[in-house]
């Protein structure tokens, strides 16, 4: 016989007990609340072989159950699972009721409220620069420019603020250069600005959006760059990516592209690539890398 527990979200636990047949329980964590005042859950559970034609047995949908301890959900489930499974539990709603009485009510209702108001607000800022709704800023890339709005730009950048406050130049002339950045790029970096970007337009083009987010000081759109750059790292991108990693101070994206080349050997599949990137990358990053590899290769 086995058992296992694991939490889940909103203070849920999931227990399986496993003998000649396997029982499933879903229930709260014990608190003071939810002893008083037990949450309602509505749910569809099902588990999933991990192996073979990955057989899965889906229990009936749950509305408004009541769960106050391990009694009150229950699945035994009599079907034989060789080897590893995956219990899978969505939540469709979950209600709780208030210390003061009255009737249970979703704990989502007021998340899905904000989030559809802030979608709406997000379309709305789109719809303002697509259709250049009182633009007042143009910004100049290298090959065309942008309609834009001063106080968007103020609001996601400490240096745009800075310019439009400061700078006479900007302030008169109304125009931002970004010479350093085509239209395309330009376009989508501040379509990520005003929170229309696209999943696809933003992977085509985070590098460039990592430069311009450190150099206009955005920090959430840096560090998303940054997390999405360590996803998919291989042989086509590790070099350009080590050495913005080493240009823009992101020892996580530095680390995994050196551990890519020398732990997992890739540097022998890009070899030329390679001799190219020690002839004009920074001297210090070589030397970084050389000693990943060193220390990764005693012993060999």
């Amino acid at each position: 016989m086995s058992n296992c527990e694991t939490g889940t979200p909103d203070r849920m636990h999931l227990s399986v007990e496993r003998n000649r047949v396997l029982f499933v329980k879903l229930y709260p964590e014990i608190s003071n609340l939810t002893r008083d005042n037990p949450p309602a859950a509505s749910f569809i559970i099902r588990v999933v072989c991990s192996v073979g034609d990955r057989k899965a047995l889906i229990h009936p949908e749950i509305t408004d159950r009541q769960l106050k301890n391990k009694d009150d959900f229950v699945w035994q489930i009599e079907a034989p699972l060789a080897g590893k499974f995956i219990i899978d539990v969505e939540f469709l709603d979950l209600k709780t009721a208030s210390p003061d009485g009255g009737e249970p009510c979703s704990i989502w209702a007021e998340r899905s409220s904000k989030k559809q108001s802030n979608a709406t607000a997000l379309a709305s800022l789109g719809r303002m620069l697509t259709e250049s709704i009182h633009t007042d800023i143009t910004i100049n890339a290298s090959d065309g420019s942008i309609g834009a709005h001063r106080a968007v730009l103020a609001a996601r950048s400490p240096v745009f603020q800075s310019m439009f406050s400061d700078d006479l130049k900007e302030r008169e002339q109304s125009t931002i250069n970004i010479s350093d950045m085509s239209i395309e790029a330009c376009q989508a970096f501040v379509n990520c600005i005003y929170g229309s970007i696209q999943h696809e337009e933003f992977l085509f083009h985070r590098l460039a959006f990592l430069q311009a987010a450190d150099k206009y000081d955005i920090g959430d759109l840096k560090e998303a760059c940054y997390e999405s750059l360590l996803e998919d790292i291989d042989t086509k991108n590790v070099l350009e990516r080590l050495q913005s990693a080493s240009l823009y101070q992101l020892p996580k994206l530095k680390m995994s592209c050196m551990q890519y080349l020398v732990k997992f050997g890739k540097i022998f599949d890009i070899l030329d690539d390679f001799c190219v990137f020690m002839q004009c990358a920074d001297r210090d990053l070589i030397a970084e890398v050389f000693n990943e590899a060193l220390n990764a290769w005693k012993g060999f």
